[in-house]
C-alpha cells in the first residue's frame, strides 16, 4: 500500500510543478532601403533569447543570407511562409550560408538562436547577418 501512495504522491507533485516556459521570440521586421536589394544587420543574442527576422519575398527570387557569428554556438534557420517551425535551412547542420531560389511567395523568417549548451550558460553572441533578395518574381 505504501509504494502505491508514494507513487501517487510523486505523480501529484510532478503534475503540479509548472512546466518550464519556452523562451519568448522577439520578432523584428527587415526593411531594405528604397532601391536596395539587401541589408546588413549587426546585433547580439544572449542565453535563451531567440530573434526572428521577417521579410517578404516572392517565388522565383533568390535569397542569400550570410551569417557571421562571434560565438560558434550561434546559428540561424530559414523558415518559409506559413511555417509552424519547420525550416527549409537549418544552420546547425548546413552552415552559415544560405542561398536559394524561393519556391513560394510570402513572409520568410530568419531565426537566430544559441544552441542549448550555450543558452544554458547564458552565453552572448554578437553576429552580422547579410541578407539579399534579388531576381524577378515568378508569375
Amino acid at each position: 500500500m505504501k509504494p502505491i501512495l508514494a507513487s501517487i504522491a510523486t505523480a501529484v507533485v510532478l503534475l503540479s510543478t509548472p512546466a518550464q516556459a519556452e523562451p519568448a521570440i522577439k520578432v523584428q521586421p527587415v526593411q531594405f532601403k528604397q532601391g536596395a536589394s539587401g541589408t546588413t544587420i549587426k546585433a547580439q543574442i544572449k542565453g535563451e533569447q531567440i530573434i526572428d527576422y521577417t521579410l517578404r519575398a516572392a517565388a522565383g527570387q533568390t535569397m542569400v543570407v550570410r551569417f557571421k557569428p562571434g560565438n560558434p554556438s550561434a546559428y540561424f534557420n530559414v523558415l518559409p511562409p506559413g511555417s509552424s517551425g519547420e525550416a527549409i535551412f537549418v544552420g546547425s547542420s548546413a552552415g552559415n550560408d544560405f542561398s536559394s531560389e524561393l519556391a513560394a511567395s510570402g513572409e520568410y523568417t530568419l531565426r537566430v538562436y544559441l544552441m542549448r549548451n550555450a543558452a544554458r550558460r547564458n552565453a552572448t553572441a554578437k553576429y552580422t547577418l547579410d541578407i539579399s533578395v534579388t531576381g524577378t518574381p515568378r508569375q
